[in-house]
Protein backbone atom coordinates (compact mmCIF):
# COMPACT_ATOMS: atom_id res chain seq x y z
CA UNK A 1 0.00 0.00 0.00
CA UNK A 2 1.35 3.39 -0.98
CA UNK A 3 2.12 5.65 1.96
CA UNK A 4 0.50 9.05 2.03
CA UNK A 5 2.70 12.10 2.40
CA UNK A 6 0.75 15.05 3.75
CA UNK A 7 1.50 18.76 4.14
CA UNK A 8 0.11 20.01 7.43
CA UNK A 9 -1.27 23.38 8.45
CA UNK A 10 -1.62 24.55 12.03
CA UNK A 11 -5.13 25.99 11.85
CA UNK A 12 -7.79 23.66 13.27
CA UNK A 13 -11.32 23.68 11.80
CA UNK A 14 -14.26 24.68 14.02
CA UNK A 15 -15.99 22.05 16.12
CA UNK A 16 -18.72 20.26 14.12
CA UNK A 17 -22.28 20.43 15.39
CA UNK A 18 -23.14 16.93 16.59
CA UNK A 19 -25.99 15.30 18.40
CA UNK A 20 -25.92 12.13 20.46
CA UNK A 21 -28.22 9.38 19.23
CA UNK A 22 -27.46 6.61 21.70
CA UNK A 23 -24.57 4.28 22.51
CA UNK A 24 -25.21 1.80 19.70
CA UNK A 25 -25.85 4.40 17.02
CA UNK A 26 -23.03 6.70 18.09
CA UNK A 27 -22.99 10.31 17.00
CA UNK A 28 -24.54 11.89 13.93
CA UNK A 29 -23.95 15.20 12.25
CA UNK A 30 -26.72 17.72 11.65
CA UNK A 31 -27.25 16.12 8.22
CA UNK A 32 -27.94 12.72 9.78
CA UNK A 33 -24.67 11.15 8.65
CA UNK A 34 -22.63 8.94 10.91
CA UNK A 35 -19.68 10.75 12.45
CA UNK A 36 -16.34 9.74 10.97
CA UNK A 37 -13.55 8.67 13.31
CA UNK A 38 -9.93 8.01 12.42
CA UNK A 39 -8.44 5.62 14.98
CA UNK A 40 -4.67 5.57 15.38
CA UNK A 41 -3.90 1.85 15.30
CA UNK A 42 -0.53 0.92 16.78
CA UNK A 43 -1.00 -2.81 16.33
CA UNK A 44 -1.63 -3.18 20.07
CA UNK A 45 -4.66 -4.31 22.02
CA UNK A 46 -5.74 -0.91 23.36
CA UNK A 47 -6.10 0.82 20.00
CA UNK A 48 -7.65 -2.32 18.48
CA UNK A 49 -10.40 -2.45 21.10
CA UNK A 50 -10.89 1.30 20.71
CA UNK A 51 -11.73 0.78 17.03
CA UNK A 52 -14.07 -2.12 17.83
CA UNK A 53 -15.95 -0.15 20.51
CA UNK A 54 -16.43 2.86 18.25
CA UNK A 55 -17.71 0.65 15.46
CA UNK A 56 -20.12 -1.03 17.89
CA UNK A 57 -21.39 2.40 18.92
CA UNK A 58 -22.24 3.29 15.34
CA UNK A 59 -19.37 5.51 14.27
CA UNK A 60 -17.97 5.50 10.74
CA UNK A 61 -14.54 4.11 11.66
CA UNK A 62 -11.28 4.01 9.72
CA UNK A 63 -8.03 2.59 11.07
CA UNK A 64 -4.79 4.50 10.52
CA UNK A 65 -1.28 3.18 11.09
CA UNK A 66 1.38 5.85 11.58
CA UNK A 67 4.74 5.13 9.97
CA UNK A 68 7.56 6.83 11.85
CA UNK A 69 11.30 7.13 11.39
CA UNK A 70 13.31 4.10 12.42
CA UNK A 71 17.09 3.82 12.80
CA UNK A 72 18.64 1.32 10.37
CA UNK A 73 20.63 -0.34 13.17
CA UNK A 74 17.63 -1.07 15.39
CA UNK A 75 15.42 -4.12 14.96
CA UNK A 76 11.94 -2.59 15.19
CA UNK A 77 8.55 -4.28 15.23
CA UNK A 78 6.78 -1.80 12.94
CA UNK A 79 6.21 -4.28 10.11
CA UNK A 80 4.63 -6.78 12.47
CA UNK A 81 2.63 -4.04 14.20
CA UNK A 82 1.33 -2.72 10.88
CA UNK A 83 0.32 -6.23 9.84
CA UNK A 84 -1.58 -6.69 13.12
CA UNK A 85 -3.33 -3.35 12.56
CA UNK A 86 -4.35 -4.50 9.07
CA UNK A 87 -5.67 -7.77 10.50
CA UNK A 88 -7.76 -5.86 13.05
CA UNK A 89 -9.27 -3.71 10.31
CA UNK A 90 -10.00 -6.80 8.20
CA UNK A 91 -11.70 -8.48 11.16
CA UNK A 92 -13.81 -5.40 11.87
CA UNK A 93 -14.52 -4.74 8.20
CA UNK A 94 -13.25 -1.15 8.29
CA UNK A 95 -10.91 0.72 5.91
CA UNK A 96 -7.18 0.75 6.66
CA UNK A 97 -4.75 3.55 5.90
CA UNK A 98 -1.05 4.19 6.48
CA UNK A 99 0.36 7.69 6.75
CA UNK A 100 4.03 8.61 6.67
CA UNK A 101 5.14 10.83 9.55
CA UNK A 102 8.83 9.94 9.46
CA UNK A 103 10.01 13.55 9.11
CA UNK A 104 7.81 14.82 11.93
CA UNK A 105 8.88 12.02 14.27
CA UNK A 106 12.57 12.38 13.48
CA UNK A 107 12.56 16.14 14.00
CA UNK A 108 10.18 16.57 16.92
CA UNK A 109 10.94 13.43 18.91
CA UNK A 110 14.31 11.90 18.05
CA UNK A 111 16.31 15.07 17.28
CA UNK A 112 14.69 16.80 20.25
CA UNK A 113 15.67 13.95 22.57
CA UNK A 114 19.28 13.91 21.36
CA UNK A 115 19.70 17.67 21.73
CA UNK A 116 18.20 17.68 25.19
CA UNK A 117 20.62 15.02 26.40
CA UNK A 118 23.50 16.93 24.83
CA UNK A 119 22.41 19.95 26.87
CA UNK A 120 22.50 17.91 30.07
CA UNK A 121 18.73 17.60 30.42
CA UNK A 122 16.54 14.49 30.59
CA UNK A 123 13.71 14.78 28.03
CA UNK A 124 10.43 12.91 27.81
CA UNK A 125 10.10 11.72 24.19
CA UNK A 126 6.65 10.18 24.77
CA UNK A 127 5.25 13.60 25.68
CA UNK A 128 6.71 15.09 22.50
CA UNK A 129 5.40 12.17 20.43
CA UNK A 130 1.87 12.85 21.63
CA UNK A 131 2.22 16.60 21.12
CA UNK A 132 3.77 16.64 17.66
CA UNK A 133 2.90 13.28 16.09
CA UNK A 134 -0.33 11.75 17.44
CA UNK A 135 -2.11 14.99 18.40
CA UNK A 136 -0.09 17.17 16.07
CA UNK A 137 0.49 15.85 12.55
CA UNK A 138 -1.92 12.89 12.76
CA UNK A 139 -4.67 14.90 14.43
CA UNK A 140 -4.41 17.76 11.92
CA UNK A 141 -4.36 15.35 9.00
CA UNK A 142 -7.42 13.50 10.29
CA UNK A 143 -9.50 16.63 10.75
CA UNK A 144 -8.53 17.93 7.30
CA UNK A 145 -9.43 14.58 5.77
CA UNK A 146 -12.98 15.14 7.02
CA UNK A 147 -12.93 13.24 10.30
CA UNK A 148 -15.18 14.50 13.09
CA UNK A 149 -13.00 12.76 15.65
CA UNK A 150 -9.55 11.32 16.11
CA UNK A 151 -9.25 8.42 18.56
CA UNK A 152 -6.38 6.56 20.22
CA UNK A 153 -6.01 3.79 22.77
CA UNK A 154 -4.81 6.06 25.57
CA UNK A 155 -6.07 5.44 29.09
CA UNK A 156 -7.60 8.87 29.66
CA UNK A 157 -11.08 10.42 29.48
CA UNK A 158 -12.61 13.54 27.94
CA UNK A 159 -16.05 14.27 29.42
CA UNK A 160 -18.12 17.25 28.33
CA UNK A 161 -20.32 19.55 30.39
CA UNK A 162 -22.45 22.65 29.93
CA UNK A 163 -25.19 23.45 27.45
CA UNK A 164 -25.26 22.75 23.71
CA UNK A 165 -24.44 26.40 23.09
CA UNK A 166 -21.55 26.46 25.59
CA UNK A 167 -19.96 23.04 25.95
CA UNK A 168 -16.70 22.66 27.88
CA UNK A 169 -14.31 19.72 27.95
CA UNK A 170 -11.80 18.42 30.46
CA UNK A 171 -9.05 15.83 30.38
CA UNK A 172 -9.42 13.24 33.14
CA UNK A 173 -7.09 10.49 34.26
CA UNK A 174 -7.87 6.99 33.04
CA UNK A 175 -10.07 4.92 35.32
CA UNK A 176 -7.36 2.25 35.62
CA UNK A 177 -4.83 4.00 37.86
CA UNK A 178 -2.16 1.47 36.92
CA UNK A 179 -2.50 2.38 33.23
CA UNK A 180 -3.49 6.07 33.39
CA UNK A 181 -1.70 7.95 30.57
CA UNK A 182 -2.94 11.48 31.16
CA UNK A 183 0.62 12.34 32.25
CA UNK A 184 1.72 12.12 28.61
CA UNK A 185 -1.19 14.20 27.29
CA UNK A 186 -0.73 17.51 29.10
CA UNK A 187 -0.05 19.35 25.82
CA UNK A 188 -3.59 18.80 24.51
CA UNK A 189 -5.42 22.03 23.67
CA UNK A 190 -8.95 22.93 24.72
CA UNK A 191 -9.95 23.34 21.07
CA UNK A 192 -8.79 19.79 20.33
CA UNK A 193 -10.76 18.04 23.07
CA UNK A 194 -14.14 18.17 21.27
CA UNK A 195 -12.53 16.15 18.46
CA UNK A 196 -10.66 13.61 20.63
CA UNK A 197 -11.96 10.21 21.77
CA UNK A 198 -10.32 7.78 24.21
CA UNK A 199 -12.66 4.75 23.99
CA UNK A 200 -10.87 2.58 26.59
CA UNK A 201 -10.23 5.34 29.13
CA UNK A 202 -13.14 4.22 31.31
CA UNK A 203 -11.98 0.58 31.33
CA UNK A 204 -9.39 -1.44 33.19
CA UNK A 205 -6.71 -3.27 31.23
CA UNK A 206 -8.17 -6.66 32.17
CA UNK A 207 -11.52 -5.57 30.73
CA UNK A 208 -9.86 -4.40 27.51
CA UNK A 209 -8.25 -7.80 26.98
CA UNK A 210 -11.57 -9.55 27.60
CA UNK A 211 -13.21 -7.30 25.01
CA UNK A 212 -10.43 -8.05 22.53
CA UNK A 213 -11.18 -11.78 22.89
CA UNK A 214 -14.90 -11.10 22.56
CA UNK A 215 -14.33 -9.20 19.31
CA UNK A 216 -11.97 -11.94 18.08
CA UNK A 217 -9.03 -9.58 17.61
CA UNK A 218 -5.56 -10.93 16.88
CA UNK A 219 -4.09 -8.51 19.43
CA UNK A 220 -6.03 -9.95 22.38
CA UNK A 221 -2.97 -11.65 23.91
CA UNK A 222 -0.28 -9.39 22.47
CA UNK A 223 2.11 -7.99 25.06
CA UNK A 224 2.08 -4.27 25.77
CA UNK A 225 4.76 -2.24 24.00
CA UNK A 226 7.52 -0.81 26.17
CA UNK A 227 10.29 1.73 25.76
CA UNK A 228 10.40 4.75 23.47
CA UNK A 229 7.19 5.80 21.74
CA UNK A 230 6.82 3.69 18.56
CA UNK A 231 10.40 2.37 18.70
CA UNK A 232 9.72 -0.17 21.42
CA UNK A 233 12.06 -1.48 24.10
CA UNK A 234 15.46 0.10 23.56
CA UNK A 235 18.10 1.15 26.06
CA UNK A 236 18.35 4.94 25.99
CA UNK A 237 22.13 4.94 26.55
CA UNK A 238 22.59 2.50 23.68
CA UNK A 239 20.32 4.59 21.45
CA UNK A 240 22.14 7.83 22.23
CA UNK A 241 25.56 6.25 21.72
CA UNK A 242 24.80 6.02 17.98
CA UNK A 243 24.34 9.80 17.72
CA UNK A 244 26.41 11.28 20.54
CA UNK A 245 30.12 10.61 20.94
CA UNK A 246 30.79 8.75 24.16
CA UNK A 247 33.33 10.43 26.46
CA UNK A 248 34.14 8.47 29.64
CA UNK A 249 34.66 10.49 32.81
CA UNK A 250 35.01 10.37 36.56
CA UNK A 251 32.44 9.50 39.19
CA UNK A 252 32.82 11.74 42.26
CA UNK A 253 31.63 11.31 45.83
CA UNK A 254 30.15 14.04 48.01
CA UNK A 255 33.65 15.21 48.99
CA UNK A 256 34.70 15.63 45.36
CA UNK A 257 36.94 12.55 45.39
CA UNK A 258 37.13 10.25 42.36
CA UNK A 259 35.48 6.93 43.24
CA UNK A 260 34.66 5.46 39.83
CA UNK A 261 34.11 5.86 36.09
CA UNK A 262 31.16 6.45 33.77
CA UNK A 263 30.58 6.32 29.99
CA UNK A 264 29.54 9.97 29.58
CA UNK A 265 27.77 12.47 31.83
CA UNK A 266 25.08 13.27 29.26
CA UNK A 267 23.75 9.70 29.44
CA UNK A 268 22.72 9.91 33.10
CA UNK A 269 19.88 11.46 35.04
CA UNK A 270 19.52 12.61 38.64
CA UNK A 271 18.45 9.81 40.99
CA UNK A 272 19.84 7.05 38.75
CA UNK A 273 21.74 4.24 40.47
CA UNK A 274 22.93 2.11 37.53
CA UNK A 275 25.23 2.34 34.51
CA UNK A 276 28.41 3.59 36.22
CA UNK A 277 31.27 1.75 37.93
CA UNK A 278 32.43 2.34 41.50
CA UNK A 279 36.09 1.38 41.81
CA UNK A 280 36.65 2.42 45.42
CA UNK A 281 34.18 0.38 47.41
CA UNK A 282 33.89 -1.86 50.45
CA UNK A 283 31.73 -4.91 51.23
CA UNK A 284 29.46 -2.69 53.33
CA UNK A 285 28.76 -0.13 50.59
CA UNK A 286 25.14 0.75 49.95
CA UNK A 287 23.76 1.58 46.47
CA UNK A 288 25.04 4.86 45.05
CA UNK A 289 22.65 7.47 43.65
CA UNK A 290 23.52 10.24 41.20
CA UNK A 291 22.70 13.58 42.79
CA UNK A 292 24.52 15.94 40.40
CA UNK A 293 26.34 16.03 37.07
CA UNK A 294 28.59 18.52 35.30
CA UNK A 295 28.36 18.34 31.52
CA UNK A 296 31.34 20.65 30.89
CA UNK A 297 33.65 18.73 33.23
CA UNK A 298 31.99 15.44 32.24
CA UNK A 299 31.59 14.26 35.83
CA UNK A 300 28.74 12.75 37.80
CA UNK A 301 28.48 12.93 41.59
CA UNK A 302 27.07 10.07 43.64
CA UNK A 303 26.19 9.33 47.24
CA UNK A 304 25.14 6.38 49.35
CA UNK A 305 22.39 8.52 50.78
CA UNK A 306 18.90 7.96 49.44
CA UNK A 307 17.64 10.36 46.83
CA UNK A 308 15.41 11.94 49.48
CA UNK A 309 18.38 12.61 51.75
CA UNK A 310 20.22 14.45 48.98
CA UNK A 311 17.48 16.92 48.09
CA UNK A 312 18.01 20.51 49.23
CA UNK A 313 15.05 22.54 50.42
CA UNK A 314 15.13 24.57 47.20
CA UNK A 315 13.61 21.61 45.34
CA UNK A 316 10.34 22.41 47.02
CA UNK A 317 10.02 24.99 44.24
CA UNK A 318 10.17 24.06 40.55
CA UNK A 319 10.37 26.44 37.60
CA UNK A 320 8.44 25.40 34.50
CA UNK A 321 8.80 26.40 30.84
CA UNK A 322 6.74 25.59 27.74
CA UNK A 323 3.67 25.47 29.99
CA UNK A 324 0.31 24.45 28.53
CA UNK A 325 -3.04 24.92 30.28
CA UNK A 326 -5.76 22.66 28.91
CA UNK A 327 -8.42 24.98 30.30
CA UNK A 328 -8.03 28.06 32.43
CA UNK A 329 -4.95 28.25 34.62
CA UNK A 330 -5.73 27.63 38.30
CA UNK A 331 -5.62 30.56 40.70
CA UNK A 332 -2.34 31.33 42.45
CA UNK A 333 -2.12 29.70 45.86
CA UNK A 334 -4.87 27.19 45.15
CA UNK A 335 -4.12 23.68 46.38
CA UNK A 336 -3.55 21.28 43.50
CA UNK A 337 -1.25 18.28 42.97
CA UNK A 338 1.68 17.52 40.70
CA UNK A 339 3.37 14.47 39.20
CA UNK A 340 7.05 14.80 38.23
CA UNK A 341 7.35 11.53 36.29
CA UNK A 342 5.07 8.81 34.97
CA UNK A 343 3.59 6.61 37.72
CA UNK A 344 5.06 8.82 40.46
CA UNK A 345 2.82 9.67 43.39
CA UNK A 346 0.85 12.90 43.19
CA UNK A 347 2.28 15.51 45.58
CA UNK A 348 0.43 18.50 47.03
CA UNK A 349 1.51 21.82 45.55
CA UNK A 350 0.32 25.27 44.48
CA UNK A 351 1.15 27.78 41.79
CA UNK A 352 3.05 30.84 43.00
CA UNK A 353 3.72 32.51 39.62
CA UNK A 354 2.20 32.27 36.14
CA UNK A 355 3.36 34.07 33.01
CA UNK A 356 0.97 33.27 30.18
CA UNK A 357 2.91 35.29 27.60
CA UNK A 358 6.15 33.45 28.29
CA UNK A 359 4.40 30.12 28.97
CA UNK A 360 6.19 29.79 32.29
CA UNK A 361 5.17 29.08 35.86
CA UNK A 362 6.54 28.47 39.33
CA UNK A 363 5.20 25.63 41.46
CA UNK A 364 5.76 25.25 45.20
CA UNK A 365 5.39 21.82 46.81
CA UNK A 366 4.45 21.12 50.41
CA UNK A 367 7.58 18.97 50.74
CA UNK A 368 10.71 18.31 48.63
CA UNK A 369 10.02 16.17 45.59
CA UNK A 370 12.24 13.27 44.61
CA UNK A 371 14.26 13.14 41.39
CA UNK A 372 12.84 16.34 39.90
CA UNK A 373 14.99 16.43 36.76
CA UNK A 374 15.51 19.26 34.29
CA UNK A 375 13.82 18.43 30.99
CA UNK A 376 11.18 16.14 32.46
CA UNK A 377 7.47 17.01 32.62
CA UNK A 378 5.66 18.24 35.69
CA UNK A 379 1.95 17.56 35.17
CA UNK A 380 -0.62 19.27 37.37
CA UNK A 381 -3.97 17.91 38.54
CA UNK A 382 -7.08 18.94 40.41
CA UNK A 383 -8.35 15.59 41.61
CA UNK A 384 -8.80 13.49 38.46
CA UNK A 385 -8.67 16.50 36.16
CA UNK A 386 -5.42 17.12 34.30
CA UNK A 387 -4.95 20.88 34.30
CA UNK A 388 -1.88 20.94 32.07
CA UNK A 389 1.82 20.94 32.72
CA UNK A 390 5.25 22.16 31.74
CA UNK A 391 8.88 21.20 31.37
CA UNK A 392 11.07 21.42 34.46
CA UNK A 393 13.92 23.90 34.00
Amino acid sequence: MKLQTVVFKSKVPPTPRLRRTGRRTGWRTGKGQRSKVFVGLSGGVDSSVSAALLLEQGFDVEGVFIKVWEPDWLSCTSKEDRLDAMRVCAKLGIPFRTINLEKEYKKEVVDYMIEEYRAGRTPNPDVMCNKHVKFGAFYNWGIRQGADFVATGHYARVPQSGTREALSYTLLAGLDQEKDQSYFLWNLKQEQLPHVLFPVGHLKKTEVRKLAKKFGLVTATKKDSQGLCFLGKVDVKDFLSHYVKSRPGNVMNEKGEVVGRHIGAIFYTIGERHGFTITKKTPTDKPYYIFAKDIKKNTVSVSEKTAEGLLPKSLKVLMLENVNWIGEAPALGRKISGRIRYRADLENCRLTKINLKKSSATVAFDKPVLSATSGQSLVLYDGETCLGGGVIR
